[in-house]
């Protein structure tokens, strides 16, 4: 078991070669949004440009996609047609991912859940999704909720499971809200190897394990309870799988940037903390060239 210090950020943020290309440092697909939800994929796209990201494509239902767009020129997002997520834009979803790994060279992950809602067809559609695709994912917020039926679609997959303590619940019906710390770190180590992937268990303590291994960051703030902030965990950790790192670390790397850059902005701001404030944050976490 490890504690996660700022050394993971120098293991991960080399400096970049002068001939570097785009697409180099990962172009990060985010799939999320309805109709009445907007801001969950807009605030990971933007977390995960501030994590170095070289591009990020946002996936949503046509009025999110339409009103993310609007959010920043950075970002590219393709409109869906309808309110939800159906089974009807599988074969669109599919045909996205791929091709961003295609033009990225193999350097492109998906960060699938935020604000897509729980109907039945959504979800089915996320499962189908999971299923088939090629490319590592974080999954979060209703994408856990999804996972939850069928948990076996992602077994052996190189994907990143974000759930607090409810979510956990949702996905492996293991009540963890109320043990001591020792007993959720037992907890979140088996049910990863269960899985057979790695599972990052938000909190007051963050712990990530692949089923074998075992990290806690404990950087944050109890202002963190804010809407947004476990979106702009999933941006991170999702820039960081684009750029090729592996689950485990980026879960890691992700969790102290997230919790480090929250805490500026905790310092800065008290009460009046936001989602938005803490991107604003991570550029001051990140170790400069």
């Amino acid at each position: 078991m490890q504690e996660i210090n700022k050394n993971i950020l120098k293991e991960i943020y080399k400096k970049r070669p002068y001939d570097a290309k785009k697409y180099d440092y990962g172009l990060l697909v985010v799939i999320g949004g309805s109709e009445l939800y907007s801001g969950s994929p807009a605030l990971s796209a933007m977390a995960a440009f501030s994590a170095g990201a070289d591009m990020v494509h946002v996936i949503a239902p046509k009025r999110a996609a339409d009103i993310i767009a609007s959010f920043s020129p950075n970002i590219a997002a393709y409109p869906l047609e309808g309110m939800l997520l159906e089974m009807r834009h599988l074969p669109t979803l599919l045909s996205l991912s791929e091709s961003a790994k295609a033009v990225a060279r193999g350097n492109a992950a998906v960060v699938i859940g935020g604000g897509l809602g729980r109907s039945e067809e959504t979800q089915q559609t996320v499962l189908e999704f999971l299923n088939q695709t090629s490319l590592p994912a974080v999954i979060d917020a209703d994408a856990i909720h999804a996972l939850g039926h069928k948990p076996h679609v992602i077994f052996e997959k190189k994907f990143l499971i974000t759930p607090h303590t409810y979510e956990f619940f949702v996905l492996t019906k293991k009540e963890v809200y109320k043990l001591p710390e020792e007993e959720k770190i037992k907890a979140v180590k088996h049910e990863a190897s269960q899985l057979k992937t790695t599972v990052l268990l938000k909190g007051p303590t963050d712990i990530i394990s692949d089923g074998e291994r075992i990290a806690l960051s404990r950087t944050g703030s109890p202002l963190m309870t804010k809407g947004g902030m476990g979106d702009t965990l999933a941006g991170i950790a999702g820039a960081l799988m684009a750029r090729g790192i592996d689950a485990f670390s980026a879960g890691q790397a992700a969790a102290y940037i997230n919790g480090a850059a929250g805490e500026l902005a905790a310092k800065r701001l008290g009460e009046a903390v936001k989602a938005t404030d803490l991107i604003a944050d991570i550029q001051r976490v990140l170790p400069r060239p």
